[in-house]
C-alpha cells in the first residue's frame, strides 16, 4: 500500500500558511531533506487554494529540487471547479477527499505528498489517512496565521522517524503514524 506523506513548513507556534518572514535560513541541509522526501512521491494532493496559487508561480521557477518535482508530478487538485489555468499533470478530483485518497493509497506507484493545501491537509489526518508527517519548523513564532495540525478530533499517536537540524535551527523532524490511539 503506498504512503501518504505531509510535508509543511510551520513556526514555532504552529503557523504553517504562508511562510513569509517567519520561515528563513533554508540551506543544503533543509533543501536535501526536501529532496529525500519528494523523491519516493509520484503523486501529490492539492486543494484549489494552493493549485491557484502554486500554478501562477512553479511553472517557470527555478528553485530546485522541487520546481522539476511539482511541475513533473501527477498534481491531484480537488475543487468542484475547474481552474483557468492549465498546469500539466493535473487531474481534478470532485469526490470527497478521504474517499479518493483512500482507493489511490491502495493503487501502484510511489508515496502520495501533501504539500501546503492547509485544509486538505487536517481532514486527510484527520480521517487517519497520513501515514507519515515530515515537518520543518522555524525556530520562529509567527503571529497570527493557519495552524497546520490543529482541529484534529481526537487523540493520534505519531512514532518519531528521525530528527536533524539546520545550521541556522530549522528542525527536521519525521513521523510515523502509529497504531497505538
Amino acid at each position: 500500500m503506498r504512503k501518504v506523506v505531509l510535508y509543511q513548513l510551520m513556526s514555532l507556534d504552529g503557523v504553517a500558511e504562508e511562510p513569509g518572514d517567519w520561515m528563513y535560513g533554508a540551506d543544503d541541509t533543509m533543501y536535501a531533506n526536501l529532496a529525500t522526501v519528494i523523491g519516493t512521491q509520484t503523486d501529490v494532493l492539492l486543494g484549489r487554494g494552493t493549485y491557484d496559487y502554486w500554478s501562477g508561480y512553479w511553472p517557470t521557477a527555478d528553485e530546485e529540487p522541487f520546481a522539476s518535482f511539482i511541475n513533473g508530478t501527477t498534481k491531484h487538485v480537488f475543487t468542484s471547479t475547474t481552474p483557468n489555468v492549465e498546469w500539466p499533470h493535473s487531474t481534478f478530483v470532485d469526490t470527497p477527499a478521504e474517499e479518493y485518497v483512500a482507493e489511490l493509497k491502495r493503487g501502484e506507484g510511489g508515496d502520495v505528498g501533501i504539500h501546503g493545501s492547509i485544509r486538505l491537509a487536517q481532514s486527510l489526518v484527520a480521517a487517519g489517512l497520513v501515514d507519515e508527517l515530515r515537518l520543518v519548523v522555524s525556530p520562529a513564532l509567527a503571529d497570527g496565521g493557519r495552524q497546520g495540525l490543529n482541529g484534529i478530533a481526537g487523540t493520534q499517536r505519531w512514532e518519531l522517524l528521525d530528527s536533524s537540524s539546520t545550521s541556522d535551527g530549522q528542525l527536521l523532524l519525521g513521523y510515523r503514524l502509529s497504531d497505538q490511539a
